[in-house]
């Protein structure tokens, strides 16, 4: 067993090493940026009550964030995964998550931090939802805040939706 254990931690820090020294893939001018790369950290949400203390700076979190992850802020950038849209405006979604899976909606689970994107497009597109699709833009890498608390660590002001396959 604890052999089995031994082999386990070493596929697990192989594995994650290798994730972290293989360059992002360029498509067309764009980083081609997984979820296996945006979630390969653990992100612990700082604890913080705007409440308690209005004028207390609120914890960003910066330095759990690897700096490769950082280095990726600001710069046009590929994401796919799964759209929950958040703001609609005429039927179209012009602010929604980009998640790596479904399991945040209805009964699922809390998903980590780093396990979504906020995308904001302000002239609205149609909602997908069911169907991973990918969004281009400019990736934005630091904690945000709304109403004093924490509500991502990624967000992208997207250019345009790639196309549906189903």
């Amino acid at each position: 067993m604890l052999y089995r254990t031994i082999i386990l931690i070493g596929f697990l820090f192989f594995s994650t090493y290798v994730k972290a020294t293989i360059p992002v893939e360029l498509e067309k001018g764009y980083l081609k940026i997984g979820f296996d790369r945006l979630s390969s950290f653990k992100f612990i949400t700082p604890e913080f009550d705007p409440v308690a203390n209005p004028t207390a700076v609120p914890p960003t979190g910066d330095e759990q964030i690897p700096s490769e992850v950082k280095a990726w802020s600001g710069h046009k950038a590929i994401i796919t995964g799964f759209m929950l849209p958040t703001k609609l405006d005429n039927g179209k979604a012009t602010e929604f998550l980009i998640m790596a899976n479904q399991m945040a909606c209805c009964f699922g689970t809390v998903p980590n931090m780093n396990d979504w994107v906020v995308v904001r497009m302000p002239k609205g597109i149609q909602v997908v939802q069911d169907i991973p699709v990918s969004f281009y833009g400019i990736l934005k890498v630091g904690a945000m805040y709304e109403n004093g608390y924490m509500t991502g660590i990624f967000a992208m002001d997207a250019e345009k939706m790639g196309e549906i396959k189903n």
